[in-house]
């Protein structure tokens, strides 16, 4: 008489999980591009807030998808997502914090110190 794990097979014994190799090329194809996108913002000499919100776009974008599928972060618990991506965004959004304080104490300073 067999165990219940000696009957499985032996992909789903080992717990070792394949991904086809389309995924893979998909994601290699989207990062390219997404890398020629980022590229032609510069090559049309894109200017302002405007170039700076594609590229950061650009960057966020691939920056998702290679944690995701490289990384293996699309197939894991959504608790072990949240631990691993909320502290840096948190950091960010205090970051972002900070540079707006800091934009007002220098108008601040510049309006009762000038």
């Amino acid at each position: 008489m067999q165990t219940e794990q000696q009957q499985l097979p032996a992909s789903k014994d080992s717990g070792h999980q394949e991904h086809p190799i389309k995924l893979y090329l998909l994601v290699w194809g989207l990062l390219f591009v997404l890398s020629a996108f980022s590229y032609m913002v510069d090559y049309f000499q894109l200017q302002g807030l405007l170039r700076w919100a594609l590229i950061i776009a650009f960057m966020l974008l691939k920056a998702g998808l290679i944690v995701a599928v490289f990384m293996h972060m699309a197939w894991e618990r959504l608790a072990l997502v949240y631990a691993i991506l909320l502290p840096p965004l948190a950091l960010l959004v205090l970051v972002g914090l900070m540079a707006l304080e800091g934009g007002h104490t220098f108008l601040t300073r510049m309006l009762f110190f000038h």
